[in-house]
């Protein structure tokens, strides 16, 4: 929706994906550390496999962030300036684990999309196919909203109807315009 307002968009999920693709040095320290068994036939990341590993051991799941964050951040701030570059006007990045890294204060706006637990773990299931159980965990791996709410400058409640959301965003628009 910010893209549709003329926002420039660097999704750090898509980001992930991309740093480990064949071939890459992220994939390649995975491999090394948890071996082929988080490969897929063609070579590819096995995601799922990964996922039930780092998300049933916090070490793994830090040794996890260690490879990929810094590739991660190293392509967001190739995209950052070539959008600046560019003379795009306004850049946002979408860091699901923002608060969690403390990259919040790297920004000079956080907004932050939030939905109660209930909502962000059935949006979460039905998108990934997890499991509940293993849902959970994710979840639990994350700061809590709560305190998510505190450091943000603009919140936007997203337990409603797109209809709702949308406007929701439209106006953190305007304010984000305003902040500049």
């Amino acid at each position: 929706m910010f893209a549709d307002l003329g926002a420039t968009v660097i999704d750090a999920d898509e980001l992930a994906r991309e740093v480990v693709r064949p071939g890459t040095g992220a994939l390649a320290s995975i491999v090394s550390r948890w071996g082929t068994g988080i490969l897929q036939p063609d070579g590819t990341l096995d995601r799922g496999a990964l996922r039930s590993i780092v998300f049933a051991n916090a070490a793994d799941r830090e040794a996890l962030n260690r490879i990929i964050h810094p590739e991660v951040r190293l392509r967001r701030d190739e995209l950052i300036a070539e959008a600046r570059a560019r003379g795009d006007e306004v850049v946002l990045s979408v860091i699901p684990l923002l608060f969690e890294t403390g990259m919040n204060t790297e920004f000079g706006t956080v907004i932050l999309v939030d939905a109660p637990e209930d909502v962000r773990l059935a949006r979460l299931l039905k998108r990934s196919g997890l499991d509940a159980s293993e849902g959970r965990r994710m979840l639990a791996a994350q700061m809590p909203s709560s305190q998510k709410r505190d450091f943000a400058d603009i919140v936007i409640d997203n337990d409603s109807t797109i209809d709702a959301l949308r406007e929701k965003v439209e106006n953190a628009w305007k304010d984000l315009l305003r902040r500049r």
